[in-house]
């Protein structure tokens, strides 16, 4: 299992950066939110350079926006592993795959926790993430919603099934605890159970 870092409830994100860059967290995970997609408003690609900038480890960039090539367009050049967006956007939905591999990036679908994981099969081999929301998008520090651990073992027998390379990335909610019911997936998003600890270190460290 790989940590991917969410540093979206951080008091300090450039000071949780500083301290990520010591750890075992494989990527740093940036949610971006245009107040449409969801009623917050975080992480500019202002902010998002800058935490490129002093990052060491990857980027896994999650777009809970409206329209996700209009930030895709401006995340050249950076060190980025994951652009994933929401299969919701119900848009251009190839352009925008096309656009982040374009750019060198590896793409990423998003599934809000109601969403059936079928609306996804006309992509499977055309990404490399998908990932799945164990909260509602938009907010940290959520209870894992339980579901979620029956959607991850029904994806993970689709993709070995057909031999898709597709990752799994699970999003929401996830502690040391949490972490155990889902290990079909291959990367675990957390947040607060981090980020609001005195011990980045341990605390990832009891998630590996």
């Amino acid at each position: 299992m790989q940590i991917s870092t969410s540093i979206l409830n951080s008091n300090n994100r450039e000071e949780s950066i500083k301290k990520l860059n010591f750890t075992k967290t494989k990527y740093i995970h940036i949610d971006v939110m245009d107040g449409l997609f969801v009623e917050d408003t975080q992480f500019t690609i202002d902010e998002i350079k800058k935490i490129n900038s002093i990052s060491k480890k990857k980027l896994d960039i999650h777009l809970m926006v409206e329209n996700p090539l209009a930030y895709i367009n401006k995340c050249e050049n950076l060190n980025i592993k994951y652009i994933t967006f929401h299969i919701e956007v119900e848009k251009n939905i190839n352009e925008i795959i096309n656009k982040i591999k374009e750019i060198g990036y590896k793409v990423g679908v998003a599934i809000k926790p109601d969403t059936n994981i079928n609306v996804l099969t006309p992509y499977l081999d055309k990404i490399d993430l998908i990932l799945v929301m164990s909260v509602e998008p938009g907010k940290g520090g959520q209870q894992f919603i339980e579901n979620t651990i029956d959607k991850v073992k029904e994806l993970r027998k689709i993709i070995d099934n057909n031999k898709y390379k597709v990752q799994i990335e699970v999003d929401g909610g996830i502690n040391n605890e949490i972490i155990q019911k889902i290990k079909e997936a291959n990367i675990s998003v957390v947040g607060s159970y981090i980020t609001k600890s005195d011990n980045y270190k341990e605390q990832i460290n009891k998630l590996l």
